[in-house]
């Protein structure tokens, strides 16, 4: 916004555009990670990520704002590529009662990134040097291509079996999601939830700036406590799951974002950043649980040779409506207000709360083993 002199509905576009790449490229993705070897794919992901972030950088100092999109759509893609081969590798390489102690460190590596990221994008803001983030973006992705040579090989989990026909195995992991209660309730709690999620982060920079008063710098503060959480989720993940039911984190993700949103349609009238800060802190801590033990569901419950599909089809549940969230919230804050749009990211969440509460995810009482 910042960069571009760019409207709500400008920045909700390009938001969409990095959004639907999870929509696009999530099942190919799942196909190739099940039928190819997972570091290297992991691996490859990477290098095109810092190429297009790359071009990425070249077309914000043009203020090229297509060009801009279609080289964040190429770089997530990427990523969706890279966390379907991620959560692959610990399934092959992790026994079973660690799978959430692996998935929480993984998170704690991105809290970690989620503190710093606004905080230097809002730094180089304020110094009016914001293209500089895509930069150091990229060298983030080439820095990953070098610690992927730590992972141990993991041959292709199909090397021995001719391969399926695209639609095939499209439909293979598709259809064991739709016979799966528990994954059902996932997809369907996580489409509720991150439609309001990227409705927000559409609105929260021109809310914040306009309706609350904040500056670039203060806002990539507030935005990097999402972080914190994030981190204390990662750190307590491992021994909250082993005293507490599962269901009580499967419920509580989605609740808390109700009264995040709460807390964050009050912040005009203190005019500081503390409810915006409080707010960012829900949203990175109890969600991250909620995403930590709903991974180790999924880890658990599916088999092996299906687990890049079938995560495939959950993310594009999850982040295929992303596009629509973004849209839906920078459209509506520009034709009835920034106010009128976080009760839509309300209402979303509480959706999303509701159906994690009634589902089976709501009366999981032990997690459990893997299939």
């Amino acid at each position: 916004m910042l960069l571009l002199g760019a409207s709500a509905r400008e920045v909700g576009l390009l938001v969409a555009m990095h959004s639907a790449a999870w929509l696009v490229i999530s099942m190919p993705a799942g196909i190739l990670v099940d039928q190819a070897g997972r570091r290297r794919m992991a691996g490859l992901t990477q290098a095109l990520a810092a190429a297009a972030l790359a071009r990425a950088t070249m077309a914000a100092m043009q203020g090229w704002t297509a060009g801009i999109g279609a080289a964040i759509f190429v770089a997530a893609g990427a990523s969706v590529t890279f966390m379907l081969a991620a959560i692959a590798v610990i399934r092959s390489l992790v026994a079973s009662t660690q799978f959430a102690r692996a998935n929480a460190s993984i998170e704690l590596v991105r809290g970690s990134a989620a503190i710093a990221a606004p905080l230097i994008a809002g730094a180089l803001a304020a110094r009016n040097m914001p293209q500089a983030a895509l930069a150091l973006a990229g060298g983030g992705a080439l820095w990953a291509v070098f610690a992927l040579r730590w992972i141990p090989s993991d041959p292709p989990a199909h090397a021995k079996k001719p391969r399926e026909p695209m639609l095939v195995a499209m439909r293979a992991g598709a259809a064991f999601e739709r016979a799966q209660p528990l994954l059902r309730a996932i997809a369907l709690c996580a489409i509720c939830w991150n439609f309001a999620y990227f409705a927000l982060v559409v609105i929260f920079v021109p809310f914040a700036l306009e309706r609350i008063g904040l500056h670039a710098a203060t806002i990539g503060l507030v935005q990097s406590v999402f972080g914190i959480g994030s981190i204390a989720a990662a750190l307590l993940a491992a021994p909250l799951f082993a005293r507490i039911e599962p269901r009580v984190f499967l419920v509580a993700g989605p609740a808390s974002s109700v009264l995040a949103t709460s807390l964050l349609l009050v912040s005009p009238r203190t005019g500081d950043g503390v409810l915006p800060a409080l707010t960012y802190l829900l949203l990175g801590f109890a969600p991250v649980l909620w995403f930590i033990c709903q991974t180790t569901l999924r880890q658990a419950i599916t088999p092996r040779a299906l687990l890049g599909r079938v995560s495939a089809t959950i993310q594009v549940s999850i982040y295929g409506v992303r596009p629509l969230g973004a849209l839906a919230g920078g459209a509506l804050a520009d034709l009835a207000g920034f106010e009128a749009a976080l009760m839509l990211v309300l209402a979303a969440f509480m959706a999303s709360a509701l159906v994690a509460w009634l589902s089976p995810l709501g009366r999981l009482r032990v997690m459990p083993d893997a299939v």
